[in-house]
């Protein structure tokens, strides 16, 4: 066990000792008897079969043959022998598990197996008794293969999940090893990281999954038991490391409670824990140790369960919460257990429900906890109180916590307002619900035990909610209701509505109170019952109708009166009576005396039955009405008959001429009867006293009725809705009335003009006619009628003798001039004339006028009787009546006795037979007509000549109008012509097509205007250019801006410079340049020039490169720098030593050559060959192999032969082309040579170079067909061995591995290109060096950029080279099979056959030089030219050539 600074840990060991109990497997062999197996290393000896048998554990001299799971255990046995498990033959899926019976902490795997390793496992762990397994790690021979969805990658976090194929070999075939650790520093020291505390290192169960067998192949093929006996798995020994899990709070374990095995070395499972911790795992703090979360041990600080619970006394347990830690800002943790003393909370610091805190006393005390004092009934949760003082909260230590509307110290009473404290209501008392409007207390509503509200007087109600009967609208008044106020008449009763009042209406009554009328009816007045006399019968009697004038006041009902003889009577009837009640009898009358009235008396009206009843009333000369001296009771239903007998007052006989008058007999209801009048109530007083104050009845005495009261209206209405129980229709006659609505008193409708009648259905005395207009006026003539009156329907008047007419206003037929009638005057020619003027009325033998004197129109002559002439019809041509009369009138002419005929419009000359100014027809024939010219308008109609007379064309049309109907504006004039609108065109010639324009003129559209434009001109009248054009008044119209997109701020230009808004940086015309003092390429680019004006001639540098034009002995792109020949510190440029010019010519002449190097080597790179030579022959050489391909799948040997002579040529060329490689190389070393001698002489590290790449060369054309064979790549014969290794040859070659597997090839002393390459690439290297330390350091930087240009070309050099060795090797195989299979003599001959072998052997042909070894040597030539340019790209276009060639084999195969 260690123990560091802060944590402990035990002693790790192998966790299998002393479990053999718990390590199962699911196969082993020999369980069930003995089996037989092999082992693939005893093949060849005499003993290579064994036997297995298992069914007794191992016994090192009675059962060694037994090989059970928990021989993996120990290695060996006591006797030093070997042990260990087997499984099954031929079983692949077979598992290994270890059971533990508490957490460990694992920390690595250790497998020795006697046969072949497994081909594919899998080893699984689980934290929870094998409830849940996870991967730790798995393993194949091909993890793609086996198992393709985890990553096959090296390990990067300690619980990546990863795939491994280092243990998964077929070799060894025993004694290989298996070894998983989830941490190598574990080992040594398990503490070293806080990993151990980590599910990955927990396990209380390890599972080994062995999926595939590793085997020889043969039981693919052969599944015998007798070739399924050498595979199977068997393990040596098995170790699972680790220690019991303890987090660090213990170095040593005991055993786990039930597990009595004591074996030496044995790991147990429980943790003798320190630290305060406790627990199989010291997973938890000891009891009152939680103040503090418990946590792992760490190395410098273990987490000690230090911090104990504070519970004030109260309690000895509690457990650790983290939500209470963390809102205790870590601090404290420990929530106590089981308070005691009616305390509660995290520390027991509180008191329980229903106590609280004696304010006296400290929490500690035993007694610091008091129970409350409420009441149960009121209080919250059965008489909970506050448990303690906080003034901040409000709460004050027992005091009770009443609910919401109970109140008192012990919270035993309601609320004002409320009432029923009852326990099981969560408010504890109900709220009273009065309504606030009709309550009388506000601070004491209700009852607080019934709940009763206290209501306002006319309020009723357990809430007082509800008003009293006949009252309403409950609101804050202090009678809290207001009356109904119903009217008497209109309201069946005065009960309303108690929310809107509305009381109960009688029929077509409307109105809250019921007193209004619906429209369309109305109130009968008390005089509603006139019954007209002119209706009555009775001898002696006629009717005198009277008319209605505007200047006298209508002082009578209905037509008129009835004239009634001195002792004659009237009979009225009856028989409309609305309600059984006394009625007052009143007769309106014109002056005269009466000396009887006898009524008949009632059936049915109480005591007023008798047999008949007399009246006698005398009628006043000056009144106009009389009223009876009692009332009668009349009643509905019944026919009454009233009878009058009028005499003259105080006279015994009769006088002839004595009349009177009689206008009606009108029936008064008795209102005093009705409900609402009767009685002592004080409604029916005010109502009978206002019946008087306001003249109410005294209005329906006499006609007309004056304006009534508004009071006398309300009670009229109540009256007769009493009556008739509601309104009456108005019944407005839909002829006779303005509208269906009436007076609301009286019913009287708004009738027409000469229509009376309360309903407007009758016409007034004086008119007739009945009607939707009305009634029309009579107007009888006085002279001639007898009477004012004319029959209501026809409107005829009484006529006298001799008059006639309607109106009896005319004359006999034949006569006229009433009164005075005289016969007509009408010369023969009409029998009547007009009966006020005398006109004669039609005419006859075409004669016309006053008294027919003269012809009508077309006629000519004398008709007056008595000339002895009559009418002629006039001849225009021809006569009127016919088609041929073009003619208005004619006449005589008496000079020439000619007719002379008045023309219609649009005919001429003196018979009207032709056309006139204007028109165009054929009127000189029969039906033939004159018909306008239609020319719009555009013409003078009284000109001659302003159409053709025939066929109506225009002619002359006006107003610039032009066409044969003068329907459009003419040539160089537009607009409407048919309302005279033509308008000159505004076109501006200089934007107009030439075409259409002359001298100064242009033509435009006709209908619009628009003139037609040139190219890119625009405008009504062509007066701009386009957008984005300019340059106007050209022949070819306006030229495009055509600025640049990306350098112009837009596409417009100026419209006369057609200059572009150039963006800054930018110049030209169109912003396709720079600007001044800028240059670039303006696609690009523009960069200012910065010229320096102390070493510039001129601000503007060239626009191209941007050099500025320097001064003598000034250089740079900016003349800022001192020329070559000059030094010193610009601008104070002095010039060098003359020996300098010497020098600068040599060194001039070298840069030139090594640009054309330069040059040579870049075409070389692009193409592959040498400028001037194109790489056409090489690919139709490779187009010839592929006919070559083609040809022996066809066994066309001929073809072959031709194809073969062929390409034999085109190798030769390449040769050729070869050679011509070659002497581009040569110029290139004399070029160095040059350049050698410049710089250092003979000896210089370049010559050196030089002779290295010599050596090359001389190689390359002494041998140079085995050069470009493998041994010309590596410099030796490839000859491996079957484990790759190549004892004979130093240099390596295709195949060759060294020691650690690598490929070999080259090396120091090796000849071949690989080792020229490695030693030309080690003496480039050196090169800056050496340079670098030679004569001309003074020059530094001068030397530093020849020496870069050398560098360049060595590199370009060096990959020319090996582009064309690759190239020529594949070249120079295929001319080496093809010559050596093809070209044999005639006589032996070439089957298809052998060309097909020798074909595939072509085929067959590798690189000697694999990838990967110049992957390798090609990172060497980059990591030695660091400081080269364009090396990578070199490299990579190696690569690609070599890709290439690879390619090209590939499709040979694939074509074979």
């Amino acid at each position: 066990a260690r123990n560091m600074l802060g944590c402990c840990y035990p002693a790790t060991g192998n966790l299998l000792i002393g479990r053999a109990a718990n390590l199962t497997a699911t196969s082993t062999c020999g369980l069930r008897g003995p089996v037989q197996y092999c082992i693939v290393s005893h093949l060849q000896e005499p003993d290579k079969c064994f036997e297995c048998d298992s069914r007794h554990p191992y016994d090192s001299y009675r059962h060694r043959n037994s090989h059970r799971i928990d021989n993996v255990i120990y290695l060996m046995d006591s006797d030093g022998d070997h042990t260990w498990w087997q499984s099954i033959n031929g079983k692949e899926d077979v598992s290994v598990r270890l059971n533990l019976e508490a957490e460990f902490h694992f920390t690595h795997l250790i497998m020795k197996f006697k046969t072949f390793r497994p081909a594919a496992m899998i080893i699984e762990r689980s934290a929870d008794f094998g409830r849940t397994w996870r991967p730790y790690r798995y393993f194949a021979s091909n993890c793609t293969r086996t198992f393709p969805r985890i990553p096959a990658k090296s390990l990067h976090q300690i619980n990546d999940v990863i795939c491994e194929e280092r243990y998964s070999d077929i070799e060894p075939s025993t004694n290989g090893e298996v070894s998983i650790t989830k941490h190598p520093r574990f080992r040594e020291d398990p503490s070293s990281v806080l990993f151990i505390f980590t599910e990955l290192l927990r396990i209380t169960n390890l599972r080994i999954n062995f999926t595939k067998l590793n085997t020889l192949g043969d039981d693919l093929l052969d599944r015998r038991s007798d070739v399924l006996q050498k595979y199977y798995y068997a393990i040596y020994e098995l170790v699972v490391r680790g220690s019991c899990f303890c987090y660090g709070h213990a170095s040593e374990c005991a055993p786990v409670p039930g597990v009595n095995t004591r074996e030496s070395g044995m790991i147990h499972g429980r943790c003798v824990c320190k630290h305060n911790t406790e627990g199989l795992n010291c997973e938890r703090c000891k009891p009152f140790h939680n103040d503090s979360p418990w946590r792992p041990a760490e190395v410098e600080e273990p987490h000690t369960c230090t911090g104990k619970c504070n519970c004030n006394g109260h309690s000895d347990r509690c457990h650790f919460d983290m939500a209470v830690y963390l809102a205790t800002g870590n601090t404290s943790g420990g929530v106590c257990d089981d308070c005691q003393h009616n305390t509660m909370g995290r520390k027991c610091e509180m008191c329980k429900p229903f106590y609280y805190q004696d304010p006296n006393r400290d929490i500690r005390d035993p007694r610091a906890c008091v129970a409350c004092d409420c009441d149960p009934v009121g209080s919250f949760e059965g008489g909970i109180c506050d448990s303690h003082t906080n003034l901040d909260t409000g709460m004050i230590s027992g005091q009770c916590r009443c609910k919401a509307n109970v109140k008192g110290q012990r919270c035993d009473s309601c609320k004002n307002g409320h009432y029923g404290l009852s326990q099981s209501d969560p408010l504890g008392c109900q709220p009273c619900n009065c309504d606030p409007r009709g309550i009388i207390m506000m601070d004491a509503p209700c009852d607080q035990i019934s709940g009763d509200c206290s209501c306002k007087r006319h309020v009723i109600g357990r809430y007082c909610s509800q008003c009293e009967p006949e009252y309403w609208g409950l609101s804050n008044d202090l009678g809290g209701c207001r009356p109904c106020d119903c009217d008497f008449g209109g309201a069946y009763n005065n009960r309303c509505m108690m929310d809107s009042g509305q009381c109960g209406c009688r029929k077509h009554l409307i109105g809250r109170q019921c007193s209004e009328v619906q429209p369309g009816y109305f109130c009968a007045p008390l005089d509603f019952y006139t019954y007209e006399a002119e209706n009555a019968n009775g001898p002696d009697v006629t009717t005198v109708h009277r008319e209605h004038a505007s200047s006298h006041i209508v002082t009578w009902t209905g037509p008129g009166f009835a004239r009634v003889k001195d002792g004659a009577g009237l009979v009225f009837t009856i028989d409309n009576i609305p309600y059984a009640m006394e009625y007052d009898i009143m007769i309106r009358y014109e002056p005269e005396v009466i000396t009887s009235v006898q009524l008949p008396s009632s059936l049915r009206c109480g005591n007023l039955l008798p047999t008949e009843q007399l009246y006698t009333v005398t009628l006043l000369h000056r009144n106009r009405y009389i009223q009876m001296s009692r009332p009668f009771c009349f009643e509905p239903s019944n026919r009454y008959v009233v009878s009058i007998r009028f005499q003259r007052h105080g006279v015994a006989h009769r006088h002839l001429t004595a009349f009177i008058l009689i206008d009606s007999l009108v029936l008064i209801p008795k209102y005093t009867e009705l409900p609402g009048f009767q009685g002592n109530a004080p409604a029916a007083e005010q109502h009978r006293d206002d019946m008087i104050r306001y003249m109410c009845l005294d209005s329906f005495l006499i006609t007309p009725m004056p304006a009534l009261a508004e009071m006398c209206s309300k009670l009229i209405c109540s009256i007769s809705s009493i009556l008739h129980d509601g309104a009456l229709p108005c019944q407005c006659d839909p002829q006779g009335s303005m509208s269906g609505e009436c007076d609301k008193v009286g019913g009287q409708c708004r009738c027409k003009a000469n229509v009376i009648g309360r309903r407007c259905d009758q016409c007034a005395p004086g008119t007739y006619g009945f009607g939707a207009n009305g009634c029309t006026a009579c107007n009888c003539h006085s002279d001639g009628s007898l009477s004012h009156q004319c029959d209501p329907l026809s409107g005829q008047c009484p006529c006298r003798q001799g008059a006639m007419g309607r109106r009896c206003s005319d004359c006999q037929p034949g006569q006229w001039g009433f009164p005075s009638c005289v016969p007509c005057q009408c010369n023969g020619h009409a029998d009547l004339c007009h009966p006020q003027t005398g006109q004669c009325a039609d005419c006859r033998d075409s004669t016309a006028g006053h008294h027919c004197e003269r012809c009508v129109d077309g006629f000519y002559g004398n008709p007056v009787l008595g000339s002895g002439d009559h009418c002629h019809p006039c001849p225009c041509p021809g006569n009127p009546g016919s088609n041929h009369f073009n003619g208005l009138s004619c006449q005589a002419n008496a000079t020439s006795d000619q007719i002379v005929c008045t023309c219609r419009r649009g005919y001429a000359g003196s018979r009207c037979d032709r056309c006139a100014p204007g028109h165009y027809g054929n009127p000189e024939q029969p039906g033939g007509r004159c018909l306008p010219c239609e020319c719009n308008n555009n013409i003078d109609t009284q000109e001659p000549g302003s159409c053709d007379s025939r066929t109506g064309e225009c002619l002359r049309c006006l107003y610039h109008t032009d066409g044969p109907s003068c329907s459009h504006c003419e040539r160089g004039y537009f607009g409407n012509a048919l309302v005279q609108d033509c308008r000159l065109c505004t076109c501006v010639p200089s934007g107009t097509l030439e075409s259409v324009c002359h001298e100064g003129r242009c033509h435009c559209d006709r209908q619009s205007g628009d003139c037609p434009c040139r190219d890119n001109v625009n405008g009504h009248s062509c007066d701009q250019c386009s957008e984005n054009h300019w340059n106007f008044g050209q022949d070819g119209g306006c030229e495009p801006c055509s600025c640049d997109r990306q350098h112009a701020l837009g596409p417009h230009c100026n419209l006369f410079t057609g200059q572009c808004q150039c963006r800054p940086g930018f110049g030209g015309k169109r912003c396709t340049e720079c600007e001044p003092l800028h240059w670039g390429d303006p696609r690009l680019e523009c960069r200012e020039c910065s010229c320096d004006p102390l070493g510039s001639e001129t601000a503007q540098c060239d626009r191209k490169t941007g050099q500025c034009e320097c001064r003598d002995g000034v250089t740079g792109r900016r003349c800022n720098e001192c020329a070559r020949g000059f030094i010193g510190d610009f601008p104070r440029c002095v010039p060098c030593h003359p020996c300098f010019q010497l020098w600068d010519d040599h060194v001039c002449m070298i840069k030139r050559d090594l640009d054309h190097f330069r040059y040579t080597v870049e075409k070389i790179l692009e193409s592959g060959i040498s400028p001037g030579l194109g790489d056409t022959r090489i690919k139709e050489l490779e187009k010839n192999l592929n006919k070559v391909l083609d040809l022996i799948g066809a066994g066309d040997s001929d073809g072959v032969h031709r194809l073969v002579a062929q390409s034999i040529d085109d190798l030769r060329w390449a040769s050729n082309q070869f050679e011509k490689v070659k002497k581009y190389n040569r110029e290139s070393l004399q070029a160095e040579e040059r350049c050698n001698a410049s710089v250092s002489g003979p000896g210089s590290p370049v010559e050196q170079s030089n002779r290295t790449r010599a050596v090359t060369e001389e190689l390359m054309n002494v041998k140079k067909d085995e050069l470009l064979r493998a041994l010309a790549v590596c410099g030796g014969h490839s000859n491996s061995s079957s484990n790759g290794s190549c004892p004979e040859s130093r240099c390596g070659g295709a195949g060759c591995r060294d020691d650690q597997g690598n490929h070999a090839c080259g090396g120091e002393g090796c000849n071949g290109t690989a080792g020229v390459a490695l030693g030309a690439l080690d003496k480039a290297g050196n090169v800056s060096e050496r340079l670098n330390a030679e004569y001309f350091e003074s020059n530094n930087k001068k030397l530093k950029d020849l020496i870069k240009n050398i560098k360049d070309f060595l590199n370009g050099l060096w990959t020319s080279f090996l582009f064309l060795v690759l190239r020529r090797f594949l070249l120079s195989h295929c001319v080496y099979f093809l010559s050596s299979s093809f070209f044999c003599p005639p006589e032996e001959g070439a089957d298809a056959e052998s060309i097909e072998k020798v074909a595939l052997q072509v085929l067959a042909i590798s690189l000697p030089l694999n990838r990967t070894n110049l992957g390798q040597m090609i990172k060497q030539i980059n990591n030695s030219l660091t400081n080269l340019t364009n090396v990578g790209g070199i490299v990579n276009q190696t690569s690609q050539i070599i890709r290439d060639a690879k390619e090209l084999l590939e499709n040979a195969k694939d074509a074979k």
